[in-house]
């Protein structure tokens, strides 16, 4: 087993009482897709937003690539490699779509006010935010509005502004909310393209989604993570089934 490229070591969330994580531990293998799986309140959000920096920690620690990242902010968070999409699409819709892309890859200067800088500064902005808009496949799209596109595009358009920032892994907070059938394909499809080059945390509530795509999964309860391991394995834990995936022919746990 390689060394993982992001890890939890007693990671912990207080909101007064309540424990939104309790003493989470978790490695993150490089190249993997890693799906993090719970019922609704289980902690999986809040355990995203510590990992991309959205919310500081009560307790515990983060490394990436053996760095400890524990107190960094988002900012910085996403300009050593880590990018995140949201629940909620979060883009700019009176910009087009390549200039939303644009932005993306301008985020990952060391500081957007620098007002006189070397043209290839631009030529490095402009690169990433084509590559972008194509590895996200809107390149069709590039001079249209956001609002003028499906809530599926929006949602590649989405990866696509955290693909501009040149990440190496992505953290994608239900990245299939909202979406039909179609267009849920169309997105998975893109998770597994972009698989091949990047390391993808993701959050989905689709099992036939996530026991798809995903090669190692984390189950959380009331904030605990309860079991991590491959599809099979999850498949096959009494305590998995019995607090979420439910047992026999209703599992809910996706085609084997």
């Amino acid at each position: 087993m390689s060394e993982p490229i992001l890890a939890t070591r007693g990671l912990s969330k207080l909101f007064g009482a309540l424990a939104a994580v309790n003493n989470a531990t978790v490695d993150f293998e490089p190249g993997r897709v890693h799906a993090i799986i719970g019922p609704n309140g289980a902690g999986k959000t809040t355990l995203i937003n510590l990992l991309s920096g959205d919310l500081p920690p009560s307790e515990g620690t983060i490394t990436f690539k053996g760095r400890d990242i524990t107190k960094l902010p988002p900012d910085r968070v996403s300009q050593i490699g880590i990018g995140r999409s949201y629940q909620k699409t979060n883009i700019f819709p009176r910009f087009t779509c390549f200039e939303n892309c644009w932005l993306g890859a301008q985020s990952r200067l060391p500081t957007s006010m620098r007002f006189f800088r070397r043209a290839r500064t631009y030529a490095d902005v402009r690169a990433r935010a084509e590559r972008a808009i194509e590895l996200c496949g809107l390149s069709h799209r590039r001079d249209t509005p956001p609002a003028e596109i499906s809530h599926g595009e929006q949602r590649q358009l989405e990866i696509g502004m955290m693909l501009a920032t040149e990440p190496e892994l992505l953290l994608l907070d239900e990245p299939l909310a909202g979406m039909g059938t179609e267009e849920s394909g169309d997105v998975i499809e893109l998770l597994r393209a972009l698989a091949r080059d990047h390391t993808l945390i993701l959050i989905e509530h689709d099992m036939d989604a996530v026991f798809a795509i995903a090669e190692t999964l984390t189950v959380m309860v009331n904030g605990t993570v309860l079991a991590s391991g491959t599809p099979d394995e999850i498949r096959g834990n009494e305590s998995v089934q019995e607090a979420y995936l439910g047992t026999g022919e209703d599992a809910g746990m996706g085609e084997p």
